[in-house]
C-alpha cells in the first residue's frame, strides 16, 4: 500500500511525532493508521527506556491553579536540556500532568505515573513515553506539592523558580480583588528571590531553634572581636597576664593607641586571634550567663529568624511598603477591611540537588558526525 503525505501528517497530528518516525510507523503497518499508533508507542518505550540512564536536571517547575476548585499543584518536571522548557508540546505536557495531579490526588510520583493522564485512557508513563520518542530527550516527572485553599502563585525565569503561596481571607470575596492579586503576587515573588525556610518562627521546630542557638552562640565565641566590649577587654587581659600571647604580640597589642585597638586583628598574629578564641571557648558557662552577652546572642538570633521566615523577613518591595513581609500583608488587608492570614507556602527549584549534566558540544557533534 502505498503511503502518502497526507497519511504521515494525520499520523503526525494524532502522536505528536516527527515527520521520519511517522513514516517508518506507516511503512511498517503497511498504511494501518491504529497499528502504526502501536507502533510508535513501541518505538516510545523503547526509547525511554533507552534514554532513561542520561541525566535530566534540567526541565521546569510549574505552580498550577485551579481557582473554581481552590487547589493548587506545584509540580517538577525534568529534562535533558533546557530547550525543552520552551517546546509547547513539552508544556502542555506538564500542564496536562499538574491537571492529572488535581483531579486525582495521587498519594506520589509512582502512583501519579500509574493514573490515567488528563483526559485520555493511556496512562501517565504512556503518555511521557511518547513525548520522549518525539522530542528525543530523557524526561522524568521529578516531585509534586499540592495546596488547598486561597493561593497565588508565581513563576521565575521560564520555569526554573515555582512558587505557590497560600492564604487564609476572612471575607473570600476580597480574594478576587487586583489589589489581593497584586499582594499575593508580591509575596510570591519574595518567597522565590528570598527563599525562606518556614513560615514564622512558631513554625520552626523546636530543635532546630535550640541547635541554631548553639551555633550562635558558639560562633560568637570563636570570634572573640565582634563579642561585647567588658568581655572582650577581659579576654585580652588573661592572654597577655597568663602570657598565653607571645612576646611580639603582648608588645604589639600594648602598643597600639586606642583607636588602633578598635582594629587590633589587623595588628597580632593569627596565632594570637586564635588563642584568644581558645580562652572565649574555655569560660563559655560564664560568658553565657552574662547578660551582655545574653543581649548580642538574642541580636544575631533575631537576626536569623528575620532571614529564615518568610513572615518576619524584610519586604524587598520597599518602594511598595517599608517592613517585614507580615507588616505589608496587614497594610493591604487594612485597605481591603478583611483579615489576611498567609498561612504557607511552597518553593521548588528547578533541579536542586540534582546532578547536573556537564555539556561538551564539540564532544556531542563530534558523536553526531560519526553516528
Amino acid at each position: 500500500m502505498a503511503i502518502t503525505a497526507q497519511d504521515v501528517k494525520a499520523l503526525r497530528e494524532k502522536t505528536g511525532v516527527g515527520m521520519m518516525e511517522c513514516k517508518k510507523a506507516l511503512v511498517a503497518s503497511e498504511g494501518d493508521m491504529e497499528k502504526a499508533i502501536d507502533f510508535l508507542r513501541e518505538r516510545g518505550l523503547a526509547a525511554a527506556a533507552k534514554k532513561a540512564t542520561r541525566i535530566a536536571a534540567e526541565g521546569v517547575v510549574l505552580p498550577y491553579y485551579d481557582k473554581a476548585a481552590k487547589k493548587g499543584v506545584v509540580v517538577e518536571v525534568n529534562s535533558e536540556t533546557d530547550f525543552v522548557a520552551k517546546n509547547d508540546k513539552f508544556m502542555a505536557f506538564v500542564e496536562g500532568v499538574a491537571r492529572t495531579i488535581l483531579a486525582t490526588n495521587p498519594a506520589d510520583v509512582e502512583t501519579l505515573c500509574n493514573t490515567n493522564y488528563d483526559g485520555t485512557d493511556r496512562t501517565v508513563t504512556e503518555t511521557l513515553n511518547d513525548l520522549v520518542l518525539a522530542i528525543g530527550e530523557n524526561m522524568k516527572i521529578r516531585r509534586f506539592e499540592l495546596m488547598d485553599g486561597i493561593a497565588q502563585t508565581y513563576i521565575h525565569g521560564g520555569g526554573s523558580v515555582g512558587v505557590m503561596v497560600g492564604f487564609d481571607v476572612e471575607d473570600e470575596s476580597k480574594a478576587d480583588t487586583a489589589e489581593f492579586t497584586a499582594m499575593g503576587k508580591n509575596v510570591a515573588m519574595q518567597i522565590a528571590a528570598m527563599s525562606p525556610t518556614y513560615l514564622d518562627e512558631a513554625s520552626v521546630p523546636e530543635d532546630e531553634l535550640t541547635k541554631m542557638h548553639s551555633i550562635t552562640v558558639d560562633s560568637a565565641l570563636n570570634k572573640p572581636d565582634t563579642l561585647p566590649m567588658p568581655i572582650l577587654t577581659s579576654l585580652i587581659n588573661e592572654a597577655i597576664d597568663g602570657k598565653k600571647w607571645t612576646d611580639d604580640d603582648i608588645s604589639v597589642y600594648q602598643n597600639l593607641d586606642n583607636k588602633q585597638r578598635k582594629n587590633f586583628t589587623n595588628f597580632i598574629s593569627k596565632e594570637a586571634y586564635a588563642t584568644l578564641a581558645e580562652i572565649a571557648v574555655s569560660h563559655k558557662a560564664e560568658i553565657v550567663d552574662n547578660k551582655i552577652f545574653t543581649g548580642l546572642v538574642q541580636g544575631r538570633f533575631t537576626k536569623q529568624i528575620k532571614e529564615i521566615c518568610l513572615l518576619e523577613q524584610e519586604f524587598v518591595r520597599n518602594d511598595l511598603f517599608k517592613g517585614s513581609v507580615k507588616g505589608y500583608v496587614d497594610d493591604v488587608a487594612k485597605q481591603l477591611g478583611t483579615a489576611i492570614k498567609v498561612n504557607g507556602f511552597i518553593r521548588m527549584l528547578k533541579g536542586d540537588g540534582l546532578e547536573k549534566r556537564e555539556e561538551n558540544f564539540a564532544e556531542e557533534i563530534a558523536k553526531q558526525i560519526n553516528g
